[in-house]
């Protein structure tokens, strides 16, 4: 048996119950995350360019988009959600990998369950097997896929999205095996397009075609069974590294799923214990950021090289400018969705202090580790060295932690009543007979 019937096989075969405490819940906190993540860029310029593009050839009102009171086809329901739950930069990570694993998978399987209702129990599984799957297949191909130059989230995300439905659809095992093959055939995303709004179309489009992916192969739409492994498939074509064992290993044993992370702060995952630095320094000295004379920042290699972005112009570049994370964090003590608007980058306070920001290398630190040093006019020099970021696997949110970000999300577009109904919807998601009645809470 390949890999990719292999992983189709314990998609469709591996018994539910039989999933772990931990990864269920772990799924659930996955799911309000996501959700408060799509409120919060609900309104934003990317969503809205979108929907008018593309709303002359929307289809019959199917499913929810979240934060709003509009209702369109499934597939198109899975794009616009998929956008907005990315937009912000403020969703989950596999820190491994980097993939983003929640935005294809549920922006894929909320749709469907607005249109095909699923019981909760199911859509939990789901969630699960997609993140499972999608996080497996990363670590099959990364680093060396990532490093050329592919955003993993929109090349493996699809196959994530199409493993959630085709469980949720209870596809057999021949079809699930084409599903994959679907998805693999129309996996794509480019790091260059960081910064701009192609970012969040990215796990946008992999949880529409995913979702295709899994209706097609329902109906008997073949591909190849080996797409993923195969000479021409996906993983000799788009990574110059392939590890087929990590992607079938200890399969219902090992969860990849829980390594899944959370992120406190609203953009790159690698500059987070930047953030954390700066965060303790302003807290703990109280000083005036018109006294900052320099800030020195000790990182990991990768932090360059995602989130240099020294002189960003917009928000959506700001999320990767560690310069302007370090700048704006100083300046406002908060790292939240607003401190990545337009306005926010453009402030010239904060430009002024970005140009303060030096930045050198150290081997040796993790990519979740950091040395921040903040020098001040009155010739005091503070330190402060983040071991570990919180969200990290050794410093995770916890689900009030979790909460209070949806409610803060939430509030751009929601009453605090609607807002605490909709968060009550995505806990007991697990509990309800129909899943698809979360995504209408969802909506306004």
């Amino acid at each position: 048996m390949g890999t990719t019937e292999a992983l189709a096989t314990f998609i469709t075969d591996f018994d539910g119950a039989k999933i772990p405490e931990p990864v269920r819940a772990i799924a659930v906190r996955g799911f309000v995350n996501w959700a408060g993540c799509a409120l919060g860029g609900a309104r934003h310029p990317a969503l809205l360019n979108a929907m008018s593009a593309l709303r002359p050839f929307v289809g019959a009102p199917q499913a929810s988009v979240i934060g709003r009171n509009e209702r369109v086809d499934a597939l198109n329901a899975a794009l616009f959600n998929g956008i907005s739950s990315h937009v912000l930069d403020f969703d989950d990570t596999h820190m491994a990998t980097l993939v983003h694993p929640s935005g294809p998978v549920l922006s894929a399987l909320l749709a469907l369950a607005e249109y095909h209702p699923i019981d909760g129990n199911t859509f939990v599984e789901a969630i699960v097997f997609g993140i499972e799957v999608e996080c497996r297949i990363a670590l099959g191909v990364c680093p060396a896929h990532y490093d050329i130059g592919w955003h993993v989230t929109g090349t493996v995300g699809g196959f994530g999205a199409a493993a959630a439905v085709g469980r949720a659809l209870k596809l057999n095992t021949q079809q699930m095996t084409w599903a994959l093959g679907i998805a693999a055939t129309q996996a794509a995303g480019l790091r260059e397009v960081f910064g701009t709004m192609c970012k969040s179309l990215h796990p946008g489009r992999a949880a529409q075609s995913g979702l295709s992916a899994a209706l097609m192969a329902q109906t008997g739409f073949t591909s190849s069974m080996r797409a993923i492994e195969a000479p021409r498939g996906f993983a000799h074509v788009l990574s110059t590294e392939q590890h087929f064992e990590k992607m079938t290993d200890s399969l219902g044993t090992v969860w990849h799923t829980l390594e899944n992370s959370f992120k406190p702060y609203a953009c790159g995952l690698v500059i987070h214990p930047i953030i954390d630095g700066c965060l303790t320094l302003r807290q703990q000295h109280q000083f005036d950021p018109a006294d900052v004379t320099q800030i020195d920042l000790k990182v990991h290699p990768l932090v360059l090289e995602l989130t240099g972005k020294s002189a960003p112009t917009t928000g959506l570049e700001g999320k990767f400018s560690v310069q302007h994370s370090a700048a704006i964090v100083t300046h406002e003590g908060k790292s939240q969705a607003r401190q990545y608007s337009d306005a926010a980058v453009q402030n010239p306070d904060v430009t002024a202090l970005r140009k303060k920001v030096q930045i050198e290398i150290e081997p040796g630190l993790r990519v979740d580790e950091a040395k921040v040093t903040v020098s001040l006019r009155d010739g005091r020099t503070l330190h402060h060295h983040v071991a570990h970021a919180l969200g990290s696997i050794e410093r995770p949110m916890n689900d009030q932690q979790v909460d209070a970000k949806f409610m803060d999300l939430a509030s751009t577009v929601m009453t605090r009543e609607q807002a605490t109904q909709a968060l009550a919807a995505c806990r007991a998601v697990g509990q309800t007979h129909d899943a698809g009645a979360v995504g209408r809470a969802l909506s306004v």
